[in-house]
C-alpha cells in the first residue's frame, strides 16, 4: 500500500493561502467517495492546532457528543466532557466563547452526515458565523462525499451558508501522470487500468497490489467477492432513492443509447420525464453531455463519465449472472472496443490540450453517420486539426488509409473560415514508421510518446 502523498499541489496551495489570510475562513471541500478528501485535509492540518472530527451516519445526539469530546480535548476543558449538551446551538455557542486568539482549525469530515441527520446545523452555523466566527481566527473546514446533499444544502443559493464561504473546492481524480505512481505494471496495462478506474486514489491503492491488469479485473471486478463488484450500488444508493431508475438509465447508456429519446425508450420512462434524471446524473458527475465541436449545441449525446461506472456497466452489470456462477470470462474483443472509446476520451482530456494549447475549441465532431474523434480549432491562426484515435497497433499501410479517410471526412466539416489551414493526426497504441509521417507534416503519436512525456 502506498503511503506517499501524491499531487494535490494546487489544492494544498489554495488551503494554505486561506489559512494565512486574516479573520475567519470557511472552506468547503467536496467530491465523490474515495477521492482523497480526508488524506488531503490530514496533510493540510499537519503541524497546525485545531479540532478534527469525523462524522458518522448516526443520530444528532451521538454526533453532538462526538464533536463535544473533540472540542473538550482541544480546549482542555474537562468540565465540558461531563456536561449534557442537547443541541448544536449550545455546542457552537460554547466554541464561540472559548475560541483561542491564535489561528486554529475546526475540521468536520463527512459533514454531509450531520446535515442529513439534522438540517438545523446549517442555520446554527450561519448564526455563529455572522455573530462570532467571521471575526475570529477560526479556519472552518467542512468536507462531504454526498454530492447531491452538499450541492443542494451547503453550496446552493438556498443554503444558510450561502455567501459565507471563503472558498469551495471540488476534488477530482488524479491525472495519469500522477496516478501511474501507484501502479506496478507495464505502461500499456497501467493505462488500461487507469481508463477502467480513473484517478481515484483509494482505487489506485487497491490496484497497486497487482502486477497485471488481467489479474486485477478478474479478482476485483469479475468476482462476487471483488472490491468493485458492488461499488456502484453503494455510491448510487448514497445519492438517490430511485436506485432502479438510475441504474436503468446508466445501463441504457452503456448499451449505446446516447440520445434522450433512445434512453427513454430503453428504460420505459417518458421522453419528457427522462430529463430530470439525466440532469441529476450530470450534476453529480456520473455522466456527461457531449456536443459536436461544430454543430447544433442542442443536439447532445449522453455518455458515462465516471470510469468505474463505465467499466462496471459494460462488463459487470451486464454479465452479473455469469459472474455469480463463476463462469464469466471477458473477451479481448470487448475490452478492445471499450478501450477504443476510453482512449479517445483520455487523449482529449489529457493530451490534446497540451499539444495544441492555443486552440479555442477542441472536441468530437459528427454529422449524420460521419464522425471524427477529435477536432481542434484555432480562430486566430485559422488552423483546424483533425485526429483519429485507435487503440490498436497500426502498420504503415493502415495509418495511410486512416489519413486518407480522415481527409475525406474533414472536407465535410463546415467551419466558416474559407482560408483555413488543415492538419491531420493519428494517435494509437503503436504507429509503425511514425517518424516518416511526422516528416510529411502529420501528427503521429503513440504510447511511447505518452510514456516519455508524462
Amino acid at each position: 500500500m502506498i503511503s506517499k502523498f501524491i499531487d494535490r499541489h494546487q489544492e494544498m496551495s489554495l488551503l494554505e493561502e486561506e489559512w494565512n489570510k486574516p479573520g475567519g475562513r470557511l472552506i468547503i471541500l467536496y467530491g465523490r467517495r474515495r477521492i482523497g478528501k480526508t488524506r488531503l485535509l490530514t496533510e493540510f492540518i499537519s503541524g497546525k492546532k485545531g479540532i478534527f472530527y469525523i462524522a458518522e451516519d448516526t443520530s444528532p445526539h451521538i454526533q453532538i457528543n462526538g464533536l463535544k469530546e473533540k472540542i473538550a480535548e482541544f480546549t482542555g476543558d474537562s468540565l465540558l466532557k461531563t456536561l449534557e449538551i442537547k443541541d448544536w446551538d449550545q455546542l457552537f455557542g460554547y466554541l464561540a466563547k472559548n475560541s483561542p486568539q491564535e489561528r486554529f482549525y475546526l475540521l468536520i469530515d463527512e459533514f454531509s452526515y450531520l446535515v442529513k441527520s439534522d438540517k438545523r446545523i446549517l442555520s446554527v452555523m450561519q448564526k455563529y458565523w455572522d455573530t462570532s466566527f467571521a471575526a475570529s481566527n477560526i479556519c472552518l473546514l467542512l468536507s462531504g462525499s454526498m454530492l447531491g446533499l452538499m450541492s443542494e444544502m451547503v453550496l446552493s443559493y438556498a443554503s444558510p451558508l450561502y455567501g459565507r464561504r471563503s472558498r469551495d473546492i471540488l476534488l477530482d481524480g488524479l491525472f495519469l501522470k500522477n496516478a501511474k505512481e501507484f501502479l506496478n505494471m507495464p505502461f500499456p496495462e497501467a493505462l488500461e487500468l487507469y481508463m477502467s478506474i480513473g484517478g481515484v486514489p483509494e482505487y489506485l491503492i487497491k490496484a497497486s497490489e497487482y502486477k497485471s491488469f488481467k489479474d486485477f479485473i478478474e479478482k476485483e471486478f469479475f468476482s462476487k467477492h471483488g472490491y468493485f463488484y458492488r461499488e456502484p450500488y453503494f455510491i448510487i444508493s448514497q445519492e438517490f432513492k430511485e436506485l432502479k431508475t438510475y441504474f436503468s438509465i446508466l445501463n441504457a447508456i452503456a448499451y449505446g443509447n446516447t440520445r434522450p429519446t433512445e434512453i427513454a425508450n430503453f428504460t420505459g420512462i417518458g421522453a419528457r420525464e427522462i430529463y430530470p434524471y439525466l440532469e441529476n446524473l450530470l450534476r453529480l458527475g456520473f455522466i456527461e453531455r457531449q456536443v459536436s465541436v461544430i454543430g447544433n449545441p442542442k443536439k447532445g449525446l449522453y455518455l458515462i463519465k465516471d470510469h468505474v461506472f463505465d467499466f462496471w456497466f459494460n462488463f459487470v452489470f451486464k454479465y452479473r449472472e455469469e459472474i455469480e456462477r463463476g463462469v464469466f470470462s471477458v473477451e479481448n474483443e470487448s475490452l478492445t472496443s471499450f478501450f477504443g472509446k476510453k482512449f479517445e476520451a483520455f487523449v482529449l482530456k489529457e493530451f490534446i490540450f497540451n499539444l495544441l494549447p492555443s486552440s479555442q475549441k477542441i472536441g468530437k465532431w459528427w454529422h449524420k453517420e460521419e464522425e471524427i474523434d477529435i477536432v481542434a480549432l484555432n480562430e486566430d491562426s485559422k488552423e483546424i486539426v483533425f485526429f483519429e484515435c485507435k487503440w490498436s497497433i497500426l502498420r504503415k499501410k493502415e495509418t495511410e488509409k486512416i489519413f486518407f479517410e480522415l481527409k475525406r471526412k474533414a472536407s465535410l466539416v463546415k467551419w466558416q473560415n474559407p482560408d483555413r489551414k488543415e492538419r491531420y493526426g493519428v494517435i494509437a497504441k503503436t504507429i509503425e514508421g511514425k517518424e516518416t509521417f511526422r516528416e510529411k507534416g502529420y501528427f503521429a503519436f503513440d504510447l511511447e510518446d505518452f510514456q516519455s512525456n508524462l
